[in-house]
């Protein structure tokens, strides 16, 4: 694990926390590993039951690094091979078995906000705003939002988060089924972690 992905396990959850408010906790593909690495290795830890995965700082995260971005697309055999082998947490996100749930403080940008479509349950603090810049940065949006949020929104609500550049704050968030409850920032991380606990007090053979 990356220093800037800490993680902690207690009472069957895996918690899994972006730990680089300094940058807003901009997205590294060491940061993307560590993420993947916790949510496909919960998946075989029968002490695992569920993962939340928050984010130190006043923001849940800026979205990629740009700089790491780019970097990764230097034509050096090394960044081809991983650039070849894509992102590991859309592939960990995708294929995961085990219940996911986040707690989204302040703005959460481009995969900050795909990735709440693969979680199964999500809280955001009073203040968050949820945004998909794609179409500024010519960039395809990624962890397959374009089939996802429509269908979680309908097609008028997500062409205007991802052409119009909509920015959804936290009573939108709710209203559209993106995050489950909103509360005060404060008591994010309790309300997200009890959610947590719960699930992970549930069965595992009743949870599938």
């Amino acid at each position: 694990m990356t220093d800037h992905v800490l993680r902690d396990v207690s009472n069957g959850v895996l918690t899994l926390t972006l730990n680089r408010p300094e940058k807003k906790n901009a997205l590294t593909r060491a940061m993307y590993q560590a993420l993947a690495d916790g949510i496909d290795g919960a998946g075989t830890d029968p002490d695992i039951r569920s993962v939340l995965i928050q984010a130190e700082g006043d923001m849940f995260t800026a979205g990629n690094d740009l700089g790491d971005f780019a970097a990764a697309n230097r034509s050096e055999p090394q960044v081809e091979a991983s650039r070849a082998r894509g992102n590991p947490l859309l592939v960990a996100l995708a294929r995961a078995t085990t219940p996911l749930v986040a707690a989204v403080n302040g703005r959460a940008v481009g995969v900050g906000t795909t990735m709440l479509l693969h979680c199964d349950l999500v809280f955001v603090s009073d203040d968050a705003l949820l945004t998909t810049p794609f179409v500024n940065l010519a960039l395809v949006p990624e962890a397959a939002s374009s089939l996802t949020l429509p269908g979680r929104i309908g097609h008028a609500r997500a062409f205007s988060m991802f052409v119009l550049g909509e920015v959804v704050d936290a009573r939108k968030a709710v209203d559209w089924g993106i995050a489950n409850a909103a509360c005060p920032r404060a008591e994010l991380r309790a309300r997200a972690r009890t959610a947590a606990e719960a699930i992970a007090a549930v069965r595992p053979r009743r949870l599938r």
